[in-house]
């Protein structure tokens, strides 16, 4: 097995230097000495000895000597027999120094059982035909930062299920009608919340078990291709939801796999993540990052993914995020930085960019660590974009106060300019914002129910117009009142009532707005794609800007109304001497000034300024139209 196990190959993997060691551990069909058969290869260095139990030796009933390992001097553990084949499932039965056994699940295995059940199954990729060739040349020369970027978030298991029994729709049906839906809303991107196999519905895929491993919920690897393949020939992008910072306790899991806690710390402070009741993975260990950089580029490959959102960074970086303060938490210069975690993040973003051509990388962070989306050469994490959670939880609160007071928070709306193009931020309306009593979007708002939905359109239409991309979960197009539900469908009957049907068509052409003004995307990254017309007007609570493309006589002025207050005769400084025509509004054609013509008079710092009819809960969008 000398030409399997290189000495390149293994180095490679104990220094964290290994980008497709998911090629090596696992199971695997193998030729030994012309004899087909199945390689078993699992990593375990403190194990005293590790068997494999399957259906091909009856999980090591048939023969008591059937099945058992050998160790190198790395802690590589090999099997190999003729008498296993594809589809037959299997554990690893590990023996802890102190004699203890423990069945675990392979932490490398493509496939396996369906929840409750956890064992891997034998398998090998099979081919598969892609149809994405021209959407992967195009994706490799794309320019993300100035580009349209809106993203609709997904959990597969509850978008829609099967009618009769309330069960999981496969990949390839949820893949077919949801590609053609998200056309046809205009979203860029669909966001799949975690795929690799979970054993808790409950916690929607964000306590992983088995890494490598596409859950059975809803089909089949190939299945899952099949989805990704569909979603770019509907010229729609596949960003992944990957969990590097944590996993489950699940016995069966990768939780204290050889007795000596092989993928986390072995001290109990830094091991245990208290808040979610999980472990933390030790990014010390090189064998763990080849794992984990080994896992991402293994979805980026072979299932053709355009980029991963990488959760829970700052629980990455600091090593007490989230904790009661402890003494003993503390990096080797009495710092709270997790040393090896930021050098982790900056391997990971280094080894993708390197073997993926122009993936997207996305950074799940709470925290204000700077330059999460600088290069790593240039000093930084090396991420593509990161979420904007400041801006989601500022503008939420304003949006939940009533009316009345909202002229004392008026900074909540006008504070994510003074940092927004510091990085490359993504506006999150995420599941996160819709669960464990945070209220649905729509209930979010504050007044009676038809103010809600006004406070609504007009707060997306605030979001389109800000810049940043953008990402909703699923469902907030259509503004259900209840929470979100991982058990079953979203509300989708909601659409029988006209009120929600028209918050769907407004939306979808919000986003079709959104795709055809490069003056809301084109200089997302820069203080000369935006200018204040008056981010101060704390009393009226309304907010007017200036959105520019890289051509500066192409601009959109917005104007937000964020109170019931109509005004008849409002005076908005403009950049140009044009004439400015409504483009468009969050209540249709309700009363907006539609075609204005300039004042020759200065206002707000601006040469020029026109007079509009502004009602109440409304946003307004012109565009200026110069003489010939």
């Amino acid at each position: 097995m000398s030409e399997y196990f290189s000495k390149k190959k293994i180095t490679d993997f104990l220094n964290g230097k290994s980008i497709d060691c998911y090629k090596i551990f696992g199971s695997h069909e193998y030729v030994n000495d012309s004899q087909k058969g199945i390689l078993f290869t699992v990593w375990a260095p403190s194990a005293r000895s590790i068997r494999v139990v399957s259906d091909f030796n009856e999980w090591g009933r048939r023969d008591p000597l059937s099945g058992y390992m050998n160790k190198d001097e790395n802690g590589i553990w090999t099997f190999f027999t003729t008498e296993a084949q594809f589809g037959n499932k299997y554990k690893y039965l590990v023996e802890y120094q102190d004699f203890r056994r423990v069945l675990k699940s392979d932490p490398f295995a493509i496939t396996g059982e369906l929840r409750p059940d956890t064992a891997s199954i034998v398998y090998e990729n099979k081919p598969f035909k892609w149809h994405d060739r021209s959407w992967m040349q195009k994706r490799a020369k794309h320019d993300y930062v100035h580009s349209p970027m809106n993203i609709y978030e997904v959990h597969l298991g509850s978008w829609k299920r099967d009618v009769s029994s309330n069960s999981f729709l496969n990949y390839r049906v949820i893949a077919d009608e949801l590609a053609e839906y998200l056309k046809d809303m205009n979203y860029t991107h669909v966001e799949v919340m975690p795929v690799s196999e979970h054993p808790l519905d409950d916690s929607w895929g964000y306590q992983t078990l088995s890494y490598y491993c596409i859950t059975s919920r809803y089909g089949s690897p190939e299945d899952f291709k099949y989805f990704v393949d569909k979603m770019h020939s509907c010229g729609i992008g596949v960003i992944l939801d990957w969990v590097p910072a944590h996993f489950c306790k699940d016995e069966s899991g990768l939780y204290n796999f050889d007795g000596n806690w092989a993928y986390e710390p072995t001290d109990r402070d830094y091991r245990e993540n208290l808040l979610w009741g999980t472990a933390n993975f030790d990014y010390g260990k090189g064998e763990v990052r080849s794992f984990l950089i080994s896992n991402a580029i293994y979805f980026l490959k072979e299932y053709h993914v355009d980029g991963l959102r990488v959760d829970a960074v700052a629980n990455m970086i600091y090593i007490d995020y989230e904790r009661i303060s402890n003494p003993n938490l503390k990096n080797v210069f009495g710092g709270r930085d997790k040393l090896e975690g930021i050098w982790f993040l900056k391997e990971l973003n280094t080894a993708i960019f390197e073997n993926i051509k122009n993936p997207l990388m996305i950074a799940e962070d709470s925290s204000a660590w700077p330059d999460v989306t600088k290069p790593v050469n240039e000093g930084g994490l090396g991420f593509s974009f990161k979420w904007c959670m400041g801006w989601m939880n500022d503008t939420l609160k304003y949006v939940g106060i009533d009316p009345v007071f909202r002229k004392w928070h008026h900074n909540l709306m006008n504070f994510s300019l003074m940092y927004i193009f510091k990085e490359n931020f993504i506006l999150p309306l995420s599941h996160d914002e819709v669960v464990h009593g945070k209220k649905a979007m729509i209930d979010k708002m504050f007044g009676d129910y038809d103010s809600k939905f006004r406070a609504l359109r007009l707060y997306y239409l605030f979001m389109l117009t800000h810049p940043g991309k953008k990402l909703s979960f699923m469902g907030n197009e259509f503004a259900p009142f209840l929470e979100w539900r991982f058990y079953e469908a979203l509300e989708w009957k909601m659409l029988d009532f006209p009120i929600h049907a028209s918050m769907k068509d407004y939306v979808k052409a919000l986003n079709a707005f959104y795709l055809s003004n490069k003056a809301l995307w084109e200089v997302d990254d820069d203080y000369s794609g935006f200018r204040w017309i008056n981010a101060d007007d704390a009393d009226y609570s309304i907010l007017s800007y200036v959105r520019y493309s890289k051509d500066e006589h192409d601009h959109l002025v917005v104007v937000c109304n964020f109170t019931p207050v109509e005004h008849s005769d409002f005076i908005v400084g403009v950049p140009d001497d044009a004439e400015y025509h409504k483009v468009f509004a969050s209540n249709g054609d309700d009363g907006v000034s539609v075609n204005c013509k300039v004042i020759n008079e200065g206002r707000n710092d601006m040469p020029f300024s026109i007079k509009i009819k502004l009602p109440g809960y409304s946003a307004v969008v012109y565009k200026p139209v110069f003489r010939s």
